[in-house]
């Protein structure tokens, strides 16, 4: 508790990990309103501790973004620690992300994938744990049952962990599945661990803050989509959705951050406003939308829409438009996305799936019928107006120096790509014409080789 009391200074209301979007400006701006403590997103142990670019990108912080929380993922405890030696000087502690359910994870082996194999998680908290000078903290999901998920606690806990965040759903628990999160395993978590325990789950406004410490006795609350909806709820507040939009883009102004990631927050920030079917060419630009003025100037069409409204001095009549009959607040305010229950999910899909649906037409700007790969390709082209249209080129003819293949135009030994490569391996070259690069693998090879044998020396002195 020390470490959660005096390191972190006590926090209840926490904003989850969450991959492409609690970056710096939206952690600024949850701070703002409220957030008591951040996490960065997911980060890839390995591409972590082999790639200086990605670990700039996600080390990117500052003096008020504090306390700060830097989450792993990985499966190798010796990549995990290197990675984690090279962030502890930038954060409060290191968390191991242990619940991640979904599909990289499966793919990546990690994440909620590893809730099985209780030897290796031991070993990566026990080795993280003893060689590093900032406290473990875990995120987990729970089990089918109570008392296996108090034991998988316990067990992390022995080897070494400070801080556990338990999320009360299970790893099948995602997506239209998702359902809600059971309660009743953070509290037995709670009472069965000496250690500060973080509920995660359910969490959409600040009543469910209070009613969430009340029923599990977690020290804090940690909540993911619940912020990026509104970012205000730890603070008892709705605010207009232009309000956030815009305080972060002037953040992102100063904190720059890729385009991609504000956009998905202006999706969530003005969901209720852009899922009426007025609003779809609102969608549409923002969509296409691939700079910080253009999202400034939407956010702003927006805000003249909607205000007379806010203010009062014009009348708004819900039930002339669909999709907000069932919004108790009016759309134009931050509130949570409720997804609709599992069961009926199920039921949806069963009905659909009797129904003899027909398959969606595109169609492009001149009304022709194309595929559903040429409209995501003319998408991607309308977000880069700055570049022109790719020029197929003339076959090279010019064949190459070994062989009858014709060679890459780019290739600095005039060779095509099978005898270029055979030349890379054989004299130990690169050619950054065909993105070969066995020479400098074979350095990184012998760097790698030559600091494990240091690290082992080390180890036995």
């Amino acid at each position: 508790m020390d470490f959660w009391r005096d390191t972190l200074g006590a926090p209840t209301k926490i904003v989850a990990p969450m991959v492409d979007a609690s970056e710096l400006p939206w952690r600024l701006l949850s701070r703002k309103y409220g957030a008591q403590l951040c996490y960065t997103p997911m980060l890839h142990s390995a591409i972590f501790a082999r790639d200086a670019k990605y670990r700039n990108e996600a080390l990117a912080s500052c003096e008020i973004d504090k306390p700060l929380i830097v989450q792993f993922c990985g499966n190798d405890p010796k990549v995990m620690l290197e990675a984690a030696l090279l962030a502890q000087d930038h954060c409060c502690a290191i968390d191991i992300n242990l619940g991640c359910p979904q599909a990289i994870a499966k793919r990546g082996h990690y994440g909620a994938f590893l809730q099985d194999e209780w030897p290796l998680l031991h070993e990566i908290v026990s080795l993280l744990s003893q060689r590093l000078k900032v406290p473990i903290t875990c995120k987990v999901r729970r089990f089918e049952s109570v008392e296996k998920t108090v034991d998988y606690a316990k067990m992390l806990v022995s080897a070494g962990c400070k801080m556990l965040t338990v999320h009360g759903r299970t790893r099948e628990q995602k997506g239209p599945l998702t359902g809600l999160a059971d309660w009743s395993y953070v509290k037995a978590v709670r009472e069965a661990v000496d250690i500060p325990v973080i509920s995660n789950g359910n969490i959409q406004c600040m009543q469910d803050v209070d009613r969430c410490l009340e029923e599990t006795g977690a020290v804090g609350v940690m909540t993911a989509e619940g912020n990026l909806y509104n970012p205000a709820l730890f603070m008892h507040q709705n605010p207009p959705a232009w309000e956030p939009a815009l305080e972060y883009l002037n953040l992102v102004d100063k904190f720059p951050c890729p385009l991609s990631y504000i956009r998905g927050h202006l999706f969530k920030l003005f969901h209720h406003v852009l899922s009426i079917p007025k609003n779809n060419d609102l969608r549409i630009q923002l969509g296409a939308a691939n700079t910080l003025e253009e999202f400034k100037r939407i956010v702003n069409v927006m805000k003249d829409l909607y205000e007379p409204f806010h203010q009062g001095t014009k009348l708004w009549q819900d039930t002339t438009e669909r999709n907000t009959e069932n919004l108790i607040l009016p759309p134009w305010l931050c509130q949570p996305y409720v997804r609709v229950c599992p069961e009926e999910h199920l039921k949806r899909v069963e009905e659909n799936s009797n129904k003899q649906e027909t398959k969606r037409q595109y169609e492009d700007s001149e009304g022709n019928q194309i595929s559903r790969k040429k409209m995501k390709k003319l998408r991607r082209i309308s977000r880069r107006p700055q570049k022109p249209d790719s020029v197929p080129l003339e076959r090279n003819l010019i064949k190459c120096a070994n062989c009858v293949n014709p060679l890459g135009s780019k290739c600095i030994y005039q060779l095509c790509k099978k005898c270029c490569k055979d030349k890379c391996f054989l004299e130990n070259l690169d050619c950054a014409g065909h993105r070969i690069l066995v020479k400098t693998r074979r350095e990184m090879a012998k760097f790698y080789a030559r600091k494990d044998n240091t690290t082992e020396l080390i180890d036995v002195s």
